[in-house]
């Protein structure tokens, strides 16, 4: 699938709580993730451990601040067998690095929108314009990044260009 998303720290995590909110979008609560990144030679790989959301993700996207196309592919493992998962990807190709974080998820229509604290970095706000109807119209998905970012203030200073395993590596 295609999206284009947009990374940002953020100091004000509940103002954006509130006017996401106040638009009625969809919250579907708070996710304590673990997200391992095993080492690949091209893009990233990372199993995403939650009480909300279990994912074994691979994705490709450019490493640039403001919103940027990633290309992604999921599995979706079940819970008791993550652990399991975990153990045979660590053997198979390493593990990178591990990101523990706290999320609120919440969806408006097409974009799904996270308020992250992750341990060891702060508070971030993630927007992701999802192409669901496989339009392959990335104007529109950047159109939407760019106006959620008006809305909740984020400065051209506040994008973040890479991951959080790119910034915990620093």
């Amino acid at each position: 699938m295609l999206n284009i998303e947009i990374k940002a720290r953020t100091n004000q995590p509940d103002h954006i709580k509130s006017i996401l909110e106040n638009l009625g979008a969809d919250y579907r609560g708070i996710d304590h993730q673990i997200d391992t990144y095993f080492a690949v030679p091209d893009g990233r790989l990372k199993l995403r451990q939650g009480n909300i959301e279990n994912s074994l993700i691979f994705y490709q996207r450019p490493n640039q601040a403001g919103p940027k196309a990633s290309n992604f592919l999921l599995y979706h493992p079940e819970q008791e067998n993550s652990d399991k998962l975990k153990n045979l990807l660590t053997i198979a190709l390493g593990q990178k690095v591990v990101v523990d974080k706290h999320r609120a998820i919440y969806f408006f229509e097409n974009v799904k929108f996270h308020v992250d604290q992750v341990t060891g970095l702060g508070d971030f706000v993630e927007i992701e314009a999802m192409d669901k109807k496989e339009t392959g119209d990335i104007a529109i998905l950047e159109k939407q990044c760019k106006k959620y970012m008006e809305l909740f203030e984020i400065k051209k200073a506040d994008l973040v260009n890479g991951s959080y395993s790119d910034l915990l590596k620093k």
